[in-house]
């Protein structure tokens, strides 16, 4: 692509960006800052790092201003296409390993991250067990998973905003309870944390 094009288009990626965050904040949901509430609560970051799910990026961006090199994958490339529009603004495209995969089956072999996030996913997911379960298979023996969703302040705000857009917003099978409770019996810790939008599991190993 025409470097002259490319850069045009990053800057226009980058203003729908601006202008859906401050839509957001706009309805009290800071995106930003509760993006960096969860890369808060999941540190100490160490080892090999995925995020699951890129959807627009707004959590790869958050973790990639920590520095961290990382995969990310979506089962969709035009969702990811922002995100990657978007990185490449703020410089960190070098950062971040792109993917395509689905979340259910992956290609990733057992036990290849040690730390593995799953940011506002779970209430998209028509099979959100299998996928637990795939993310597990793919989490190292030390490593965590840290998996985040919406708090039901965080859905009415999400819920205004796809109907100012004429749009519904669509939820799954599960919720991040639903979540915890089966991971719980396949013998995972669990500890938990919220802020105003954000309810948050990091799970790990029973024994750790």
């Amino acid at each position: 692509m025409n470097t002259d094009i490319l850069e045009k288009e990053i800057l226009e990626n980058h203003e729908k960006y601006l202008k859906r965050i401050a839509l957001f904040k706009s309805y009290g949901y800071d995106v930003e800052k509760e993006r960096k509430f969860i890369v808060e609560q999941a540190k100490p970051l160490n080892g090999k790092i995925l995020d699951a799910g890129t959807g627009k990026g707004y959590f790869a961006l958050a973790l990639a201003k920590e520095g961290h090199p990382f995969v990310t994958f979506d089962i969709s490339a035009d969702q990811q296409q922002f995100a990657k529009l978007n990185l490449a603004y703020f410089g960190f495209a070098n950062l971040v390993d792109f993917r395509i995969e689905n979340a259910e089956c992956s290609s990733f072999p057992d036990e290849s991250f040690d730390i593995i996030f799953s940011v506002n996913l779970v209430h998209h997911l028509q099979n959100p067990y299998q996928v637990a379960e795939e993310l597990s298979r793919i989490l190292s023996p030390n490593g965590k998973l840290i998996i985040a969703d919406f708090t039901e302040t965080g859905f009415r705000i999400i819920d205004k905003i796809q109907a100012l857009e004429g749009k519904t917003h669509e939820t799954g099978k599960a919720t991040l309870s639903d979540i915890e409770s089966y991971t719980k019996t396949k013998g995972f810790y669990i500890t938990k944390m919220k802020s105003n939008i954000q309810k948050i599991l990091i799970v790990k190993k029973a024994f750790h």
